[in-house]
């Protein structure tokens, strides 16, 4: 396995439920830090959306691992943030036997 360039900052979240104060809940999302990555693309898929056809591609997020039940690292209900850009994580995995690395498969959200 090659050495991934980790030259991408990616801010770590988790989602916060909240009372909206009309007896519902919202979801806010908090920080948890900052990870540095490298990010590939994956598969792609088309499926059918709202408003026709639109397009979904995987993505490979690498960055270093962390021990299972530390806060940094990345779960399924979490997310990446790299400025406006989103993405949610799928699954994780290690990377490599060593467990030096982890995969995160995520797919990039729309801007809300």
């Amino acid at each position: 396995m090659s050495v991934p360039a980790l030259t991408r900052a990616l801010v770590l979240e988790t989602p916060v439920t909240v009372p909206d104060g009309a007896g519902g809940f919202s979801t806010t999302w908090q920080a948890l830090g900052t990870l540095w990555a490298e990010i590939r693309a994956g598969s792609g898929r088309e499926r059918l959306a709202t408003l026709g056809p639109s397009g979904e591609v995987r993505l490979r997020i690498t960055l270093r691992a962390a021990p299972h039940g530390s806060a940094s690292r990345p779960r399924p209900d979490q997310r990446l943030r790299e400025g406006a850009r989103v993405f949610r994580i799928l699954a994780v995995a290690e990377s490599d036997p060593q467990g030096r690395y982890l995969i995160c498969t995520a797919i990039e959200e729309a801007p809300a």
